[in-house]
């Protein structure tokens, strides 16, 4: 906090002797101390104060961004739903592709259009 050395220390403490005396210097120098520590305990005090502040500042900011994103969660939501429609459209044209696929042409009727193709050629050539 402040910058004060040795010889600052020293000359205090021989002013403080001289004006003081040496008969009360013990006792002003145990109350100087208890006020002393009091302050510091009084700072450490506040600049928990400040930094329990800070904290709760930082949540209140942090809730009130996580609070705004509820268009992400609609957008999430509205994807989820076109995926779920176009699982619909799949199963569907899927289902449609099994039922065309089991009324496939009969084998019989093109095997004896090809006979015939066979034949004509075969007379011609």
């Amino acid at each position: 906090m402040f910058d004060i050395g040795f010889w600052e220390l020293t000359i205090i403490g021989v002013v403080a002797l001289l004006v003081i005396g040496p008969e009360r210097l013990p006792r002003v120098a145990r109350t100087a101390g208890l006020w002393v520590g009091r302050a510091r305990r009084f700072v450490g005090t506040v600049k928990a104060d400040i930094d329990r502040e800070l904290a709760a500042d930082e949540l209140k900011k942090t809730l009130a961004k996580q609070a705004g994103t509820e268009g992400l969660y609609d957008i999430v939501e509205d994807t989820r739903q076109t995926l779920a429609g176009v699982k619909d459209s799949v199963a569907e044209t899927t289902a449609m592709v099994d039922e065309l696929q089991g009324t496939v042409v009969d084998p019989e009727p093109a095997a004896e259009a090809k006979a015939i193709t066979q034949k004509s050629n075969d007379a011609s050539g």
